[in-house]
């Protein structure tokens, strides 16, 4: 934590004016704490702080899709040799990865509790100090998700740090950090602009505080705090966010050379173009530029997550490393006639004059993970190792599968519960979302047991590569046998890639946490470890 206190006040300012991009002006130079809360630019730059560490290599930039969140049933990485890492799960509490996300959250705390702390410092429209103030608390709150899921018990701190050796601070149990969670967020409901008022997906909006209330409230529910009166908290919120009537699932598609024309695909491809569509892409981790025009904000989201393609000419065609790859068990999830699977696995791989060449039947584990495209990039020219593309932290068909989950635990598989599942479905089938139809629409009179295993799976299919198995996995309870099975269809294959069952080979109970990071234990004299690291 002294990395933190030593960057808090060193918040990224990169300020946006009304409804505009959160990265649409360049870094200022640094402000001094007397002066950085004193003007209403000051605060917005304060606030575009905040929101920073989603968009770093740490979290939603590469990390929580690339290193933290492969190794699951549904992707694993393309690296014989890696033998060792996080993603095969033989690591331990020195790892980079793991030391820059802890770090990157408490800095994003930190930053949080500044802003809050200082909030009325400014002269500025009343309006749009509340609703700073919810972004702040909210994104607090947020950040706390993040720990509390990722490493269980964790420090609570929701004022700022008074002094830099004021950093012995023991964890606090993990039931009392959701407890500020949910306090966080549901005080942001009502402060915050709603979608329509913003026009845009960075920042955050009121259906996106219920939309996310309902994801931490299912993990409430779940593994380990198993607080079953969460359910139904998590559908009132679902169902707030379905009542709003501000969200839709995109059913139009106008991808330029056709490859898949449905509304799931052209959500990816929005992403790689810098398009923004609220109706559905309710909350982005923001990215910008193509480190050619003076910004460096940018991810690698195509760029190692995509299919592979490694031509000489990246600056217009596009450069990806391709390592993360499906397992046949997501593959065999999608039924006929489902477009959205050859638009998640890739079918096909480029040659390097960049013409696609297409996999026979039986060759899913060479397939490429392939939401996000780089041939349908139009920043140019492009950077060999980085894009613009933002990166989806809450789609409303997440929410309408959350809603389905949680009206299912409640009151069983009804009508509500069929209807929000079915719309997703019809629209990866290319259906009409309000029009049952035979082929898409869930099989009538599940129990459930079977619904809940229809959930799991129609989860997988829409929201696969987008860092949220594995915390579905966990707080379902079933993380560790689901890689144990999938380790074992790896070793069925035909030994081509017996290297992909690593990860399930190694899981083991102590993984269901990350370890508490170096690098906080070696300055924190209160802190303890996780069980078996």
């Amino acid at each position: 934590m002294k990395q933190l206190l030593s960057c808090c006040l060193l918040t990224l300012a990169m300020g946006f004016g009304s409804c505009k991009k959160l990265l649409d002006t360049s870094p200022t130079d640094f402000l001094p704490p007397t002066y950085y809360y004193s003007t209403e630019n000051n605060v917005m730059s304060a606030l575009a702080g905040v929101y920073n560490p989603l968009g770093t290599a740490p979290l939603y930039g590469d990390a929580m899709f690339f290193n933290l969140g492969t190794g699951t049933d549904e992707s694993f990485r393309a690296v014989t040799s890696a033998t060792t890492g996080v993603w095969v799960y033989n690591f331990d509490y020195t790892d980079a990865n793991v030391n820059n996300l802890w770090q990157q959250l408490y800095m994003g705390i930190e930053r949080a509790n500044l802003l809050i702390a200082n909030i009325n410092l400014a002269p500025m429209d009343a309006r749009k100090r509340k609703a700073i103030l919810g972004e702040a608390l909210f994104m607090r709150g947020y950040y706390y998700f993040l720990l509390v899921s990722n490493f269980g018990d964790v420090p609570l701190q929701i004022v700022p740090t008074a002094s830099p050796s004021n950093i012995s601070r023991p964890r606090t149990p993990a039931k009392e950090v959701y407890a500020q969670i949910l306090k966080d967020m549901q005080d942001a409901e009502d402060k915050v602009y709603t979608s329509t008022e913003l026009g845009y997906s960075s920042r955050i909006s009121k259906t996106v505080v219920e939309g996310i209330l309902a994801r931490v409230c299912l993990t409430m529910a779940g593994y380990p705090l198993q607080d079953q009166a969460q359910y139904a908290a998590a559908l009132k919120w679902a169902s707030k966010v379905q009542s709003s009537g501000e969200h839709a699932l995109v059913t139009n598609a106008v991808n330029p050379d056709g490859d898949n024309n449905s509304g799931f695909s052209q959500i990816f491809v929005n992403e790689m173009q810098d398009k923004y569509d609220v109706r559905e892409i309710m909350w982005e981790a923001e990215e910008k530029g193509n480190r050619a025009d003076g910004y460096t904000a940018n991810g690698r989201v195509g760029n190692d997550i995509g299919i592979g393609y490694t031509a000489t000419n990246y600056a217009d065609s596009g450069y990806c490393y391709g390592t993360i790859r499906v397992t046949q068990r997501l593959y065999n999830l999608y039924g006929t006639g489902d477009l959205r699977r050859d638009w998640a696995i890739g079918p096909f791989s480029y040659t390097s004059a960049g013409a696609r060449s297409y996999f026979a039947s039986n060759k899913i584990y060479d397939r490429n993970a392939a939401k996000w495209r780089r041939t349908y990039e139009t920043l140019t020219p492009k950077d060999k190792n980085y894009t613009p593309a933002n990166f989806p932290l809450l789609r409303y068909a997440d929410v309408l599968l959350m809603l389905a989950e949680a009206e299912n635990q409640v009151n069983g598989p009804t009508q509500v519960a069929y209807d929000a599942i079915n719309a997703v479905r019809r629209r990866g089938y290319g259906k009409p979302v309000s029009v049952a139809n035979a082929t898409a629409d869930l099989t009538a009179g599940l129990s459930p047991q079977q619904f809940q295993q229809a959930v799991q799976d129609e989860r997988s299919r829409e929201l696969c590569f987008e860092a949220l198995r594995k915390p579905d996995l966990i707080r379902w309870g079933i993380f560790i046998p689901t890689m144990k099975a999938v380790a074992a269809e790896f070793k069925a294959y035909n030994g081509t890639y017996a290297y992909g069952a690593l990860a399930g080979n190694n899981v083991a109970e102590k993984h269901l946490l990350y370890p508490i990071p170096s690098g906080e234990i070696s300055v924190n004299k209160a802190a303890s470890q996780n069980p078996g690291w």
